[in-house]
């Protein structure tokens, strides 16, 4: 087991009598101080303070470890699926070797009985957008159709082709990957990925006559001959090669220019729902737009909402929403809601049915649209700003979270950086109760250190775990922050806690277990040197951080529970060990690039009556407790969790409403056989 790396110096310096050394003892201290013996015994006198019970039971304990060589990937996205096991997604990675190559990778990690499996995985998920069903499942959007190539990798001219059919009599054609079409300029160009085109649209008027619209398609073109030839400054009209006579004049393109400048990402529109029961992915109906970087809230009603990430062509869906049914497996567009977002935006379902975008963002968009802050009602398609952010220019890279309770209503804003490459981070954390009037936000109290990426997971003991990120972009120039706190509600305090010992920037993800630990892994720096002068790998070593509560004492266990609760109604439970004060549901995350709007904590009120039997009461909005799986965690009043219990929630009747789908396996107390964890300390 690796050891987390040493504090700082100054920290670890301890005060002592001034004048007590003569000079030549000074003097021979000082050389001492800056030798390497000095450097070897502060770092084992370091690694015997972290390693005591008093310093856990304070601050807690991380331990790293390394899933086997043969499931190693670059850890891109990560989901706590109902089984208690660990989705890990990469698709290509940000690997463009493994893109050209078509290998995209799942793992599935179970913490429990640390056992892996690889999952089959049809597409590149890579910077998809991901959220969980009512009955567990996980649905997988969007991802990578394209890498982008740099102004000086662009070897033929290409552009975006509107492809066009006005014949509402012809049948839906599929146009494959290398389709040919011909420009003004009489130059050949092909398309980069296959594309459905549908016939016209007919429509009847009512004072007589119809009028009909033209379908239409957007696809990627590139020209055949290389070089800057069939550069179209222009644009104009494509002919699609092979198709003759009057459909060769109902079937056409349209573009206004074909370029060699620099081309970004390009999303997909495939989605998938993973099950946790079949351990597969499975194809279900395609989103209308592409998307890449795009974020999936879910609605109070059990559907999703799709918005932002870049499309088909790497510019940022300009507004367009759309909604995924699980009754039908389809996308249903929503051209009434058309609120513009810079990618992966933090969009968090409110109690009433609103949501609040944060401003947290992962990037691509202008710096002057879509950024600030705002309550999005869904009914007008109104979204009213949220203004008093301190530090408001450097949302981008950020994380947001709906602080525990989720009763509190109060979201909180960690870090951040400037738009794009910009140099600027911030230590803010700002607050805002949304129940308030006119919700405005208030300062928290700083981060140790300007952080972008900071992973925030919410713990069952109602505090906040803040960890890792880079004060830079990607940590260039070695400035991944090896930090730690936790943020307490109840009385506004940000702990400083134990230290990591890998940096996480990038592409890392933080996630709640059932036993009570946070697991991190990823980070994808740009390089590995000061100078930035070296490309860094991916980051696959993972670390998991044991909470202070874990030394404090013996944990309380949930004895019995039901499988499926009733929101508005109460159940019964069992516990024994210590006497529990507070039950609370967590809902499980799904995160990638700092952004994660699964997660929310449901206080429950709790009745405890004698042998460990107690009774608690589920809130009754759905706005509050949306139906699907959470976990169910007891909690001592000193704040000692219990190993979790998966349970199913849904609405009013007690009846299956088709939502669940499969009764978890229990949730074993995890110091067995467990990577990185130390037995002796959790009383093993």
């Amino acid at each position: 087991m690796k050891l987390p790396s040493p504090l700082p110096l100054q920290r670890l310096r301890r005060p002592g009598r001034r004048g007590a050394l003569s000079g030549g003892a000074f003097a021979v201290a000082l050389v001492l101080s800056a030798s390497p013996v000095a450097a070897f015994v502060q770092q084992v006198q370091h690694d015997v303070e972290i390693g005591t019970q008093e310093y856990k039971a304070a601050n807690g304990s991380w331990s790293t470890f390394e899933f086997p060589e043969e499931f190693r990937v670059n850890a891109i996205h990560a989901a706590l699926l109902k089984t208690g096991k660990v989705l890990v997604v990469a698709g290509s990675g940000n690997d463009q070797e493994s893109f050209d190559a078509g290998t995209f990778k799942t793992v599935l990690w179970d913490p429990a009985t640390d056992q892996y499996t690889q999952v089959p995985t049809p597409a590149d998920l890579f910077c998809s957008g991901h959220a969980f069903l009512p009955n567990g499942d996980l649905v997988v959007a969007g991802g990578t159709q394209r890498y982008e190539l740099l102004e000086d990798q662009v070897t033929h001219a290409s552009g975006a082709v509107t492809l066009k059919n006005e014949n509402p009599h012809d049948a839906v054609r599929t146009f494959p990957k290398g389709t040919r079409l011909v420009g003004p300029n009489g130059k050949e160009y092909e398309t980069t990925n296959e594309s459905v085109l549908g016939p016209a649209v007919k429509t009847e008027l009512a004072g007589g006559g119809v009028t009909v619209t033209a379908s239409e398609t957007v696809v990627w073109v590139q020209a055949v001959e290389e070089g800057a030839a069939a550069v179209l400054d222009t644009g104009g009209q494509f002919a699609v090669e092979g198709l003759t006579g009057q459909l060769g004049q109902d079937v056409y393109g349209m573009a206004e220019k074909m370029t060699m400048d620099k081309q970004d990402f390009q999303g997909l529109q495939t989605t998938y729902v993973f099950s946790p029961e079949t351990e597969r992915y499975e194809r279900v109906g395609d989103m209308a737009h592409k998307r890449w970087y795009p974020t999936i809230t879910p609605l109070e009603d059990g559907t999703l909402l799709a918005s932002s990430g870049l499309d088909g062509t790497g510019e940022v869906v300009q507004g367009q929403t759309e909604v995924y049914d699980p009754a039908t497996a389809t996308w249903t567009e929503r051209p009434d809601l058309t609120q513009y977002f810079p990618t992966y935006p933090w969009l968090y379902p409110m109690a009433d049915g609103r949501l609040f975008y944060s401003g947290s963002n992962a990037g691509y968009g202008p710096a002057d649209k879509g950024r600030q802050p705002g309550i999005w009602d869904l009914t007008t398609n109104t979204l009213t700003p949220v203004h008093g952010l301190e530090d408001a220019d450097q949302l981008e890279t950020s994380a947001s979270v709906m602080l525990p309770p989720v009763q509190m209503q109060t979201a909180m804003v960690v870090g951040g950086g400037g738009v794009g490459e910009s140099e600027l981070s911030t230590a803010r954390t700002a607050l805002v109760d949304l129940t308030a009037q006119d919700p405005s936000f208030r300062a928290g109290p700083d981060l140790q250190a300007p952080t972008r990426y900071p992973n925030v997971v919410n713990l069952p003991d109602d505090t906040v775990l803040i960890t890792g990120g880079s004060k830079d972009y990607r940590g260039k120039g070695l400035s991944d922050n090896l930090l730690a706190s936790v943020y307490h509600p109840s009385t506004g305090a940000m702990q400083t806690v134990a230290s990591p010992s890998i940096g996480r920037d990038y592409h890392s993800e933080g996630i709640l277990l059932p036993d009570g630990r946070v697991v991190v892994m990823g980070s994808n720096p740009l390089f590995a040197d000061a100078d930035d002068t070296i490309v860094a790998p991916f980051e696959q070593r993972l670390e998991i951080y044991s909470p202070s509560y874990l030394f404090r004492g013996e944990r309380p266990v949930v004895d019995s529970a039901p499988d499926e609760v009733e929101r508005g109604a109460s159940f019964d439970l069992t516990t024994s060990g210590p006497a529990v004060t507070s039950a609370r549901l967590m809902r499980p995350s799904a995160v990638t690039h700092a952004t994660d709007v699964e997660q929310r904590t449901v206080a429950l009120d709790l009745v405890v009556g004698a042998d460990g039997r107690a009774s608690a009461a589920v809130p009754a909005e759905r706005g509050l407790v949306p139906d699907g799986w959470y976990m169910l965690f007891t909690a001592t009043a000193d704040g000692i969790p219990s190993v979790a219990r998966w349970v199913h929630v849904q609405g009013g009747t007690g009846a299956d409403d088709g939502s669940a789908s499969g009764t978890p396996a229990p949730v074993a107390d995890p110091v067995a056989d467990m990577p990185g964890m130390d037995h002796a300390a959790m009383g093993h």
